[in-house]
């Protein structure tokens, strides 16, 4: 029999290659692509001083990708050196970690997968049980390492060494002085924004407990109806004494709501136009006060007396009863004004300022729409309203002062101002002249000590954060410090400086809380101070004296300014949030691609550690960011315990000072009148006019195209702290994923991967943390003792604000305000729900 024509002998010398496959096509076009992006991108980072890993894994990944293309096996073993040796550098950079393993190996365990299935159509075939094996093996891994992405990772959890409750809470106001609900409120009240004038956010409440908190429930919700088009929504943590709410909304309108089903009872507008409110500005709360007997009757003479000039011959009684606000709720504008209204009508205070308001902003000259703003609720210390407000960041050098001003009251009067530039005025400056333009303002919450006389304000810093040459002597002192402030004289009684010659946005954002903190020789009448930074101070809060220790430390130098930097800063040693410095390992993405591009912007930056000073001739890296630490919702504390409940930031920022002459080239000039759709993060392009340099703040640094996070997971977490030793207790990632994803797309994924939070938490005295805060629109309660998530509920709107807890006929509520937050990009609304076990 003749041989076949189309036979192939076996001994021939040149065999039959195999039609390339398809896929295979696919795959080495992938794989050549991927290497001469990793490859080149590796080089530039190997001569930045990185990793040479990637420009040796591209080399490989295109030699694999270029055999592959021919069919042939050696792309397979190719590519298999590098799966081995990414492994192997895994382990050597990573150790255990897991979110480090994720951008490292994800990928490339993705491509072996696929590669695997198609080892039997090269040219020289693997087996196809070999096929089938690895890639079961690789398919198993990736399974794994998505379930591992479900449990939460970076934990330090509870040893079981938990304070027990003393027999007294402490903090109770001594008898003589005259006690107002918020220096001991009603165990079902919440008389202040903190629930109490020592701002603990503490509730004795005990009805809702561990074991069955998982029951509840919503019980009410109200909608305030007022949502401006393009911003977001109210940040108000409401209160309530006796049998009503008290809230405000987006724009300043108060609202009184029923405690029993959260129905409207009555609303004043003070008619707060849309171009004053600033896209960083919200709303966080309100403050009440009863008037005492004398002081009430003396009020009501002097209005009693104003009606009876003004109509005489009319009956004072019938226009003004003269039990009309007797109990008052004030608040602050966010177009800079005192507004005093009736707590049980609304109706303004006839005999507040100018009928129930006052205009802070007069003295401080040229103010623009949106550039004077109070977001806070003021402090009442002894009848004294005392309040500060935001001053619009980084437009001005000669932005509006930031004087703070205290008014009586009852009258609304000025009691006194504090220029720390003009310490000599008293009150209002002279005719054509203001107060000190620039100043360093505070635009968060104060804390006052009715017995002591003080109030504590956690100063911010001046107009153009991050320039110093132009400051004075006093800016430099009490910039980004808490100062205690007589109420009777406006003199400051004593300070503390947490930052010298701040150019990192590092302000007082957190709220001091009033604590008796335990000595060698007995308790001593305390204050506790968050800071940005993520450092804790205890202090004397009579004298400012360091109850915990501290040390300087040497810090970086350099920058734009070097001879206005301190060579030195003080460092908290009894508790700090704050993380260990940054490193190029640190850096992440959800590739090698992202992750390669923020080892390369990382180590293009100027980065020395923490306090590296801002430049302008390449980016700097600020760490922790200006967001936290510990922010606006600052700690609450279980004072029967002596535990600090803190939520906390752990991002950086991404920064460039930008020349002026370059700035105005690019268009950034100062907002005059505040534009609606203005959102993000604040720093963003700003001209800080009157300095050298604008500034251009990356917050969170983010990749402009995925918008992921250049930093690791954790982004945010919640700790408690042992208040007599500053020892940590637990340590969790705070937030899931569900908010947050590539390309600002929601992911939906219920991963506790620690996200920004803005909004603080709420402790009862039953052992549960509730809060909200993070980006995934959830308000969880929390066990105190281990930290473990025990419910949570899906809120309409981002909860970035602060949650408060109140009883009423029987029953425990908890309440949280649903309204969104610019930086945080989370959903805006006009929501406050409140969530009680089923009746």
């Amino acid at each position: 029999m003749s041989a076949s024509p189309h036979a192939v002998p076996p001994d021939s010398s040149s065999a039959v290659r195999r039609p390339r496959h398809g896929l295979v096509t696919v795959l080495s076009l992938v794989l050549v692509l991927l290497g001469l992006v990793l490859g080149g991108l590796g080089a530039w980072l190997a001569t930045l001083g990185g990793s040479w890993y990637y420009l040796l894994a591209g080399i490989g990944l295109l030699v694999s990708g270029v055999l592959l293309w021919g069919n042939r096996r050696a792309g397979a073993l190719w590519f298999g050196a590098v799966f081995v040796g990414t492994l192997l550098w895994t382990a050597w950079e990573s150790g255990s970690d897991y979110w480090r393993w994720v951008p490292r190996l994800g990928l490339i365990v993705g491509i072996g997968f696929v590669l695997a299935l198609l080892l039997p159509t090269l040219d020289r075939p693997f087996t196809r049980r070999l096929s089938r094996s690895l890639a079961g093996v690789l398919a198993a891994v990736f399974v794994a390492a998505f379930v591992l992405a479900f449990v939460p990772h970076g934990i330090t959890a509870a040893n079981g060494d938990f304070p027990e409750p003393m027999t007294s809470a402490g903090l109770a106001p001594t008898a003589d002085a005259p006690l107002q609900p918020a220096d001991k409120p009603a165990d079902g009240d919440w008389a202040a924004y903190g629930r109490n004038n020592a701002a603990t956010r503490f509730s004795p409440l005990q009805q809702i407990t561990p074991d069955n908190v998982g029951a509840l429930e919503q019980a009410w919700l109200f909608r305030t109806g007022d949502l401006p088009e393009k911003r977001w929504g109210a940040e108000t943590t409401p209160l309530k004494v006796g049998d009503t709410l008290y809230l405000c909304t987006a724009r300043n309108q108060l609202v009184a709501l029923n405690a029993a089903d959260g129905t409207e009872r009555w609303r004043f507008d003070p008619k707060i136009k849309d171009k004053s409110i600033p896209y960083t500005a919200a709303c966080r709360g309100v403050s009440y006060y009863e008037v005492p007997a004398i002081a009430q009757q003396a009020a009501d003479a002097d209005v009693a007396a104003d009606l009876a000039n003004a109509a005489p011959g009319v009956p004072v009684l019938t226009q003004l009863p003269r039990s009309a606000c007797a109990a008052r709720i004030i608040e602050g504008t966010l177009d800079g004004r005192l507004i005093a209204v009736d707590a049980a009508t609304g109706k303004p205070c006839a005999g507040f300022g100018n009928n129930g308001q006052v205009d802070i902003t007069l003295g401080m000259g040229d103010s623009p729409a949106g550039y004077v703003s109070i977001t806070s609720p003021p402090a009442i210390v002894q009848g004294v309203v005392v309040t500060g407000h935001q001053v619009l960041d980084g437009q001005r050098r000669d932005a509006p002062s930031g004087v703070i001003q205290a008014y009586d009251a009852v009258t609304g009067k000025l009691r006194w101002a504090w220029d720390m530039d003009q310490p000599e005025l008293t009150g209002l400056p002279a005719q054509g002249k203001t107060y000190t333009r620039g100043t360093p303002n505070m635009w968060t919450t104060a804390t006052g000590d009715d017995q002591l006389g003080l109030v504590y304000l956690p100063m911010g810093n001046s107009a153009g954060d991050y320039w110093s040459g132009s400051r004075t002597e006093n800016q430099n002192k009490y910039a980004t410090s808490l100062v205690a402030i007589d109420v009777n004289t406006g003199k400051p009684a004593w300070h503390f400086q947490a930052v010298r010659k701040d150019v990192w946005d590092y302000d007082m954002g957190s709220q001091a809380t009033l604590v008796d903190y335990p000595t060698a020789a007995g308790k001593v009448p305390a204050i506790l101070l968050p800071t940005k930074q993520g450092d804790m101070y205890v202090l004397d809060r009579r004298t400012g004296q360091l109850l915990t220790p501290a040390e300087e430390r040497k810090v970086p130098a350099g920058g734009v300014e070097p001879g206005q930097r301190s060579p030195t800063q003080l460092f908290s040693l009894y508790h700090t949030l704050r993380k260990p410095d940054l490193t190029e390992r640190d850096m992440w993405g959800i590739t090698p691609i992202d992750q390669l591009v923020c080892r390369i912007q990382f180590r293009k930056a100027s980065y020395e550690g923490f306090y590296t000073p801002p430049t302008a001739d390449r980016h700097s890296i600020e760490y922790p960011g200006y967001n936290g630490g510990s922010d606006w919702g600052s700690v609450s504390v279980d004072p029967r315990r002596g535990v600090i409940v803190a939520n906390y930031n752990d991002m950086p920022n991404y920064n460039l000072l930008v020349p002026r002459a370059k700035a105005d080239k690019l268009g950034w000039v100062p907002r005059e009148e505040v534009r609606a759709d203005k959102g993000g993060a604040e720093g963003a392009g700003d001209p800080q006019v009157g300095t050298p340099y604008a500034i251009d703040v990356n917050a969170g640094w983010r990749l402009p195209f995925t918008k992921l996070l250049c930093k690791q997971p954790p982004y945010g977490g919640i700790r408690a702290v042992d208040l007599r030793t500053g020892k940590t207790l637990w340590d969790r990632p705070f937030g899931s994923a569900r908010g947050n994803g590539p390309f600002g797309i929601r992911s939906g994924l219920p991963i506790e991967i620690g996200t920004p939070n803005n909004g603080g938490s709420v402790v009862t005295a039953s052992g549960l943390i509730f809060i909200a805060a993070a980006t995934d629109d959830l308000l969880r309660a929390i066990d105190l003792k281990t930290g473990k998530e025990l419910w949570h509920a899906k809120l309409p709107a981002g909860g970035q604000a602060n949650p408060m807890i109140y009883a009423f006929g029987g029953r425990q509520y908890v309440v949280i305000m649903a309204g969104g937050h610019h930086f945080m990009e989370t959903p805006a609304g006009d929501y406050v729900i409140a969530y009680a076990l089923p009746k």
